[in-house]
């Protein structure tokens, strides 16, 4: 490999911030590091993402309570990826929730995305010897759920294909507080690697409906303004736009993934180069939007191999 990944010299701490949105809705964020939500209700805590050990997640469960000593009720995974999802037993909730569509993902290709994200990220594993396998939903739902925490209740749906095939949001409707997952970022480059580049923007069309007045992010700070939740989202889906249009464009030139790669770059490093991990994301955005322009309606599975390859074809 010619190159490392961009994201192997990233080894700075973050300073975390736990931050209080309304009524029991809180966000556990690190500078552009993966968020996680909390939600506290008269019987009990929903946590929105896990982090991606245990280890990392005890420090969540010290925020957590700071502010209450109720127990974790529920684990919500908004995807399958593993740095979200594999600090899960830390929690000792009574349940973790997935969609359908992301049981499915765990089943198909789980394992493969927990070597693949921990060859990637190594800071992002600290303690990776306290995880004890794969996470497992105990909870598996279609369409809407809605979660009583007790005298407050939580929507649970997927919005539509993104970020995954499988991505699920957490609504307080009476606060109009969302959790949005990987399917909005800010100031954070949106990780496309598996992702449903010809969906994304409508999914996010149907999160801008709901007129979030706060939001947390997959990665970026907390956003405290009905006007910062919209921008959020409208960037995340103008990247999204701009990357599967580069794509299109190559594929209709007849250029090849390091051609379609250079172009991209040329044409979005000016607009998003200074956000969050846009180096490190961009070889596996690219190669996914290259591969969907061409008619490949499923990700390909990312392993550690595959990852080398790529790195080394686009950057060595």
């Amino acid at each position: 490999m010619g190159k490392s990944f961009a994201s192997t010299g990233d080894l700075e701490e973050k300073r975390i911030t736990f931050a209080q949105l309304g009524d029991g809705a809180y966000a556990y964020t690190a500078e552009g590091d993966p968020n996680t939500g909390v939600i506290v209700g008269d019987d009990g805590v929903m946590v929105v993402d896990a982090q991606a050990t245990p280890a990392m997640a005890a420090d969540v469960l010290r925020h957590i309570r700071e502010v209450t000593d109720r127990p974790v009720k529920y684990v919500l995974l908004s995807h399958y990826h593993a740095v979200r999802v594999l600090g899960a037993s830390a929690y000792d909730a009574e349940n973790i929730v997935a969609s359908r569509l992301t049981w499915e993902m765990i089943v198909e290709r789980g394992q493969q995305d927990w070597d693949s994200e921990y060859g990637r990220f190594p800071r992002l594993f600290e303690g990776a010897e306290s995880i004890p396998g794969l996470t497992w939903p105990s909870i598996v739902f279609d369409g809407t759920l809605t979660l009583d925490l007790g005298n407050r209740k939580v929507e649970v749906f997927s919005p539509g294909r993104g970020h995954t095939q499988g991505d699920t949001i957490a609504w307080l409707p009476d606060q109009k507080i969302l959790y949005a997952g990987d399917l909005v970022e800010y100031g954070a480059t949106p990780y496309a690697g598996d992702a449903h580049l010809a969906d994304w923007p409508a999914t996010l069309d149907v999160l801008r409906a709901l007129k979030p007045e706060k939001l947390v992010p997959g990665r970026g700070a907390a956003l405290m303004t009905a006007a910062d939740c919209e921008a959020a989202m409208a960037q995340t889906q103008a990247f999204i736009t701009d990357l599967f249009d580069c794509a299109k464009e190559a594929r209709a030139r007849g250029d090849d993934l390091k051609q379609m790669f250079d172009a991209a770059k040329a044409k979005m490093d000016p607009k998003y180069g200074d956000w969050v991990i846009y180096e490190h994301c961009m070889p596996f955005d690219a190669s996914r939007a290259y591969d969907e322009a061409g008619g490949m309606e499923r990700p390909q599975i990312w392993t550690a191999e595959r990852d080398q390859e790529m790195w080394a074809r686009l950057n060595g």
